[in-house]
């Protein structure tokens, strides 16, 4: 089916959702329409309502060798993710489970329960040798069932006991109620956050991120971070042209003003079932700047709405790419804004005393 035959589900029934539509995943073997049953009662349906499913992991550890990315694991407590960006790049990956990189991805969830547990006995286990984990790089660890759940705060626990050093990743305010475990892990170089900021216009988040912290919420989570020694790398991501590349500055100018030590930004990726969903998007919200987003998109991967190249899919190339990381570099190195943040500790991993294990003195992975 193409994309300009899926039906839009009306405004009313999607209140706070980013996606238009809800068409099946591309490894679905059936679509998923709706039909009038034929009693005529004109009943209107309800509004679509967040679902969360539980899943028990096997393994909570993803391994990449992608040489855009500078870390080789990372861990996800949620699958899809309640924030709704209709940008994400993430929102392919529900299509592996059946589901729909549109609607459903925002409000059918699976959370991930036992993922501390799991995540300690792959810590355990003699062949694991310590690097950087990311959390974060694919959905929110701090998205709103994290309230709830605390399966993040959780797996920050574990990695805390080991003195496993870890990189998170979020747009969510309620990261500040950790910093009790990252203030700690901080004071001895094992953790940092980045905090992405797309705009500083809160209608326009509210329309691209609907269910994530307003622009204003996550400056303030980056300064009680830094308050409380965290060092913060303020995320311009993703980079929209033609609709928030004008506040490139600002934005860095704002995160800079609540304390980022570091910066850093990505060009708007489309990968995917993710083209036709931002797509509609901007049919829906700017329609008049529809054409000129697109074009402009679409001239930094070669003519298509995007390329997965390595060492360009994240910054595109030619003469826009290239002005608007021109931009970013004078903006970030006036404001004293560094590329990176101070690398994490390795050295400090250690495997603590279970019930049962015998203390040994001369054991460094057991040691005080």
């Amino acid at each position: 089916m193409d994309a300009t035959e899926i039906a839009q589900i009306p405004p009313e029934r999607r209140p706070g959702r980013a996606a238009a539509t809800n068409a099946a995943g591309r490894y679905e073997r059936h679509a998923r329409v709706a039909v009038d049953d034929g009693w005529g009662l004109g009943e209107p349906l309800p509004p679509v309502r967040t679902e969360v499913r539980e899943e028990r992991p096997r393994s909570v550890i993803t391994r990449n060798t992608s040489p855009d990315l500078p870390f080789d694991r990372s861990l996800n407590p949620y699958r899809g993710c309640e924030h709704g960006c209709i940008y994400c790049f993430a929102r392919p990956t529900h299509a592996w489970l059946d589901l729909s990189p549109g609607l459903d991805f925002e409000t059918r969830l699976i959370a991930r329960p036992g993922a501390a547990e799991q995540l300690e006995r792959e810590l355990r286990r003699k062949s694991y040798r310590p690097k950087v984990l990311a959390i974060g790089t694919n959905t929110d660890p701090y998205q709103p069932i994290e309230r709830d759940r605390a399966i993040m705060r959780s797996v920050l626990e574990v990695l805390r006991a080991y003195r496993h050093p870890v990189a998170v990743v979020t747009k969510g305010a309620l990261v500040e109620r950790d910093i009790d475990i990252l203030a700690e892990m901080a004071g001895h170089g094992l953790a940092q956050v980045g905090i992405s900021v797309t705009t500083l216009d809160p209608s326009l988040s509210r329309k691209l991120e609907p269910r994530a912290p307003a622009p204003a919420r996550r400056l303030q989570a980056i300064r009680a971070l830094t308050e409380a020694g965290v060092p913060v790398r303020a995320m311009v991501a993703p980079v929209i042209p033609a609709l928030t590349d004008a506040e490139l500055e600002a934005i860095l100018a704002a995160a800079a003003g609540a304390g980022a030590r570091a910066a850093s930004w990505v060009m708007l990726r489309l990968p995917l079932e993710v083209s036709a969903l931002f797509r509609d998007w901007l049919a829906e919200h700017v329609p008049e700047r529809a054409g000129r987003v697109m074009a402009r998109v679409r001239e930094m991967h070669g003519g298509k709405d995007y390329s997965a190249d390595w060492g360009r899919r994240m910054r595109g190339e030619g003469h826009y790419a290239r002005l608007v990381a021109a931009r970013f570099g004078v903006a970030a190195r006036r404001l004293g804004l560094a590329e990176n943040l101070p690398a994490l500790r390795e050295d400090l991993f250690r495997r603590p005393p279970r019930r049962g294990d015998q203390y040994d003195l001369f054991n460094r992975e057991t040691g005080p």
